[in-house]
């Protein structure tokens, strides 16, 4: 379903993960921040084979949809349901530090407030070392109307309509057919209740923003690893 919004999806999950497998050769215990039904954590954990993941989201529905599809992979992935807008959201997160965290297409629709409160949290939880990737829609100039900006757009777009395979379908329609899904009705009534209003993309959810809030949460190395036109993996350096 991401595919008619982000024509590049499998490639920034590409970059992702060989990031990971560059940075860690052996093992390594990651967190998938805003892990929704698991994408990423399933391509990590394929790519990685000492890799253990735990996963976490506050959707219910997207959560029981990546259990019931991935369950455990041997015992290598956990699923924690924690809301990251909490300040104590990693109450419910295995004890102890870990090696590396993930994120894709999640972390824009927190509130700049919320942003930066989440980093230092995250920052606790990492050790001195640790990676963190964050792999979404980063414009350097979020909101902005410069030519630059209507360009990436116009390319995304045109991208999305001539690379999108037949059955891809919107989210919206995603989400009307889960909502009738008998197996789903409790997670979908618990989904209605946890989000009445759609949430969307912050508008000032930008790379200028996280990446002064990965530096303010005391990541010692920030920099952009992967890129196209504006959708970019952020890399942060505990």
């Amino acid at each position: 379903m991401q595919v008619l919004h982000i024509p590049e999806r499998e490639a920034r999950f590409e970059a992702m993960t060989e990031i990971l497998a560059a940075a860690f050769p052996s093992r390594f215990h990651a967190l998938d921040i805003g892990c929704g039904t698991g994408s990423l954590s399933e391509r990590v954990l394929r790519r990685c084979p000492g890799a253990r993941i735990v996963a976490i989201d506050h959707d219910p529905v997207l959560l029981a949809i990546g259990r019931n599809g991935l369950g455990t992979v041997h015992g290598r992935l956990r699923w924690v349901d924690a809301d990251l807008r909490a300040p104590d959201w990693d109450r419910l997160v295995p004890r102890g530090r870990f090696d590396a965290a993930v994120s894709t297409t999640a972390l824009h629709w927190l509130k700049p407030s919320e942003l930066r409160r989440f980093y230092k949290g995250l920052a606790r939880r990492l050790r001195p070392g640790a990676i963190f990737l964050n792999g979404d829609a980063l414009p350097a100039d979020p909101g902005s109307k410069s030519r630059i900006v209507r360009l990436a757009g116009e390319i995304r777009h045109r991208r999305a309509r001539d690379r999108a395979p037949p059955d891809a379908r919107p989210w919206s329609e995603w989400w009307r057919e889960v909502s009738k899904e008998p197996a789903l009705g409790e997670e979908w009534a618990e989904h209605e209740r946890r989000y009445p209003h759609a949430h969307g993309n912050d508008p000032a959810s930008g790379l200028n923003l996280h990446w002064s809030a990965l530096v303010a949460a005391g990541f010692r190395e920030v920099g952009v690893l992967w890129q196209d036109l504006d959708n970019r993996v952020l890399v942060g350096v505990r």
